[in-house]
């Protein structure tokens, strides 16, 4: 770090210099043009050169020897660190199941579009900008469609109800779509200012939507195992364990909604202490369940239901995650005073 004194020219303009081995590293000279991008914490950024053009995020990869598998898994990885332009040339040939693959993946991630086909040829572009995007808006979207699925997951395993559980493993599909975008927002402002400044947001607010989505994208993920446990074993657990199973998993539930609003709708964040109490307690009333399981003599319908429970237990840490997100956001906001922390 080095420290500069401020001084005032011509009366109305404030100065400082910059330190010359930066300058001389970034290739500044007189006339050279910096920009500025101020914060709400009081920092100031300086970035130096010219800001990124459309054709600083194109990428052309060779695939040739890619499978369908390894061309997916390629393209969503350069959609994620906010690639606008992708060119994949294959010397050998696309074939039905490559098209095929590619239009899936149009339909997977947000923006993406196919824009040129040929035999040896794919270019996509990302046609959605940033500034038309609210992160906060997707994250909030994604916890109304977790809460539903997992609200849903556990009344197909009480009532036997394989129908319902079908639908939700359906939905996971848009959650992990709302994650992927959330999370090519983010990758992207992590290299570029003008991103963090398009999306209207500061950077610490970014890197709570993308923790708090992050949460979300693990509850549905569960919510999806549960309504494929209850497909595959509907129908052989006993009431009173089914009872048990649903209070807990309701339980799990509130407490990530509970989190989630410390996070999206300025909720007090006193109620954070409150969740990580309800969290251990009820990781201790799993536990005791699932000590009992022992008992049982039909072991894979045990065996099932602690898998019931592992989700329930995983879906709770997650809300914790959230909770212990909003005090840490709440004490570099230097509100510690104000909420009691360094009384507990």
């Amino acid at each position: 770090m080095e420290t500069r004194k401020v001084q005032l020219s011509g009366g109305t303009t404030y100065t400082i210099s910059l330190p010359k081995q930066w300058a001389t590293e970034q290739g500044i000279s007189p006339g050279s043009t910096l920009y500025l991008h101020p914060d709400a914490d009081g920092t100031l950024l300086i970035e130096a050169g010219t800001h990124q053009d459309r054709e600083d995020r194109q990428v052309r990869m060779d695939v040739s020897s890619y499978d369908t598998d390894m061309l997916a898994q390629a393209v969503e990885a350069m959609y994620l660190v906010g690639i606008d332009e992708l060119v994949l040339v294959d010397r050998n040939g696309y074939d039905d199941d490559h098209f095929e693959t590619a239009m899936d993946l149009c339909a997977d991630l947000s923006g993406l579009q196919l824009m040129e086909t040929s035999e040896k040829k794919l270019v996509f572009q990302n046609i959605i900008d940033s500034s038309s995007i609210s992160i906060r808006k997707s994250t909030l979207r994604m916890k109304l469609i977790v809460l539903a699925m997992h609200r849903d997951a556990v009344e197909a395993v009480v009532n036997n109800d394989t129908a319902l559980a079908a639908r939700i493993t359906t939905r996971d599909s848009e959650v992990d779509k709302l994650f992927c975008l959330v999370t090519r927002q983010f990758e992207r402002a992590i290299d570029d200012l003008q991103t963090v400044e398009a999306l209207g947001t500061t950077r610490h607010e970014l890197f709570e939507y993308y923790h708090t989505a992050r949460q979300f994208e693990r509850v549905a993920d569960h919510a999806t195992k549960m309504a494929s446990l209850a497909m595959e074993h509907g129908g052989s657990f006993a009431d009173e364990t089914t009872d048990e199973f649903a209070r807990v998993a309701d339980e799990s539930r509130r407490i990530v909604e509970r989190a989630a609003d410390i996070v999206l709708s300025d909720v007090n964040v006193t109620t954070a202490f409150d969740i990580l109490s309800d969290a251990s307690a009820l990781d201790d009333e799993v536990n005791e369940i699932d000590k009992r399981l022992y008992e049982r003599a039909d072991a894979d319908a045990a065996f099932t239901f602690g898998l019931l429970l592992d989700s329930v237990r995983r879906t709770a840490a997650y809300g914790r995650n959230i909770a212990e997100m909003g005090i840490q956001q709440c004490v570099k906001q230097k509100e510690c005073e104000e909420i009691g922390l360094g009384q507990r």
